[in-house]
């Protein structure tokens, strides 16, 4: 336990058993991230509370970056801060194996853990034991506008390569008419710009570390990956991507301003809503570009619940997470706000109905969360598992720092050389620091 505490503590530093009886008169302080499908459970917290009067939730809802470094702070110490937190697949299986996290294994038969996809499950299980609950899944897809790809004259593959990306990208952008033809991801972090800059290394036949744990930032195939990234952006991308994460892309989106975003899938939802996005009878889905090496780009996770050891309220934090993750929860966003805005990509019922079959970023979704392989990433072999992230404590605070070198670059404060050159260098001191290989 102590060699992961220092890892995780370093990751913040780098980066800037219950009772059967229900608990009355708690208050549940609940962690979570702000995107959309979080703001949404919070303004349905309503029902929960309504089924379990004695318990209150009270909401701490944080930017992504905040979020990791204070539930890794959290937790590492037991400090108890909060009952419920939401984490990903990367924390899951780490801080399970450590004993962080209570185990889910005796939630209620009828919430139906066989139901789970097994992609999405196995990265939240450690020894047969569930850390948490999968409250959305996901990977990453092409969105485009359709509109646009037609007036260049070209048309979008299910299965684009890297070249028609690029080509794309070029025909679309009309900077005079504040139309870009690509937006990425550029804000510096391990589950921002990192989690595409890597999904897109694995498609280019690069990896984190070979298979002795060296760093692999002065390979070729890292230097093709860097130079086309700040190519896309530079060129054919909106001002100031350096700042752009998943919810200011989701903006520029929604606003007209994109040719093609590859993120998460989870923002077919919101930029196919009618309400919120100008585009959205436009859109069209594909999966994550290639290189014709037998790896595509996307990457694969999930936003989950989990009840952190030092919580003394775990009987009422696991009544709020069934909750939370239940097919009646799904149901009743259904009923609310219509099945396309249902959390996507955890149960093979959901997948099953015939009326989400009919939601157009359904099927894509699904394939391209089955499309990811995160036991055998990369194109050459690798001594890790994880697909966009590498599942050891360690990288939460050295992909951080590498985000960091790669935003600067992106911003013009380095070139790519000098920031591969940065990325490589304090990635080996920090193994090394850490004691690998082990």
């Amino acid at each position: 336990m102590k060699t992961t505490f220092r890892a995780l503590l370093g990751a913040t530093a780098l980066c800037a058993a219950s009772g059967a009886a229900a608990q009355e008169n708690v208050t549940l302080t609940v962690a979570t991230v702000n995107n959309g499908d979080m703001i949404r459970m919070q303004a349905l917290t309503s029902d929960f509370t309504e089924k379990h009067p004695g318990i209150t939730v009270e909401w701490v809802t944080l930017e992504e970056n905040v979020l990791r470094q204070r539930v890794t702070t959290d937790i590492a110490t037991r400090g108890g801060q909060y009952d419920v937190m939401t984490i990903g697949t990367y924390e899951v299986p780490i801080w399970g194996a450590q004993g962080w996290l209570i185990s889910l294994n005796d939630l209620p038969e009828e919430w139906d853990a066989d139901d789970l996809l097994p992609a999405i499950r196995d990265g939240l299980t450690v020894d047969g034991e569930l850390y948490a609950a999968p409250f959305y899944g996901e990977s990453s897809m092409v969105m485009y506008r359709r509109d646009l790809m037609e007036a260049a004259g070209l048309e979008m593959p299910d299965a684009p390569s890297w070249d028609f990306i690029k080509q794309a990208a070029a025909a679309m952008t009309d900077r005079d008419a504040e139309v870009y033809g690509i937006c990425l991801r550029g804000k510096a972090g391990w589950g921002e710009n990192m989690a595409f800059i890597t999904a897109m290394a694995n498609s280019y036949g690069a990896r984190w570390f070979d298979e002795e744990w060296t760093p692999q930032f002065d390979s070729p195939e890292w230097r093709a990956t860097l130079d086309d990234y700040l190519m896309l952006l530079t060129e054919y991308g909106p001002p100031g991507a350096a700042n752009n994460g998943f919810n200011e892309n989701l903006a520029l989106f929604q606003q007209g301003k994109c040719g093609m975003w590859i993120d998460a899938t989870v923002a077919a939802s919101f930029v196919t809503n009618p309400a919120d996005s100008t585009v959205a009878d436009s859109v069209g889905f594909a999966l994550a570009p290639d290189n014709g090496l037998g790896k595509r780009s996307n990457w694969l996770w999930a936003w989950s619940l989990g009840i952190p050891a030092g919580s003394q309220k775990v009987e009422a934090a696991k009544q709020f997470v069934a909750w939370a993750t239940s097919k009646e929860y799904t149901a009743l966003v259904a009923e609310r706000e219509g099945w396309a805005n249902v959390p996507p990509g955890t149960r093979q019922s959901l997948y099953d109905n015939p009326e989400y079959a009919s939601v157009p970023f359904a099927r894509m979704t699904l394939d391209s969360i089955n499309a990811a392989d995160p036991t055998n990433p990369t194109v050459d072999p690798v001594p890790y598992t994880g697909v966009q992230f590498v599942a050891i404590p360690e990288f939460q605070g050295i992909g951080t720092a590498v985000g960091q070198q790669f935003a600067a670059a992106l911003a013009g404060q380095a070139t790519a050389e000098q920031a591969l050159a940065n990325a490589q260098a304090l990635t080996a001191r920090e193994m090394t620091r850490a004691g690998y290989p082990k």
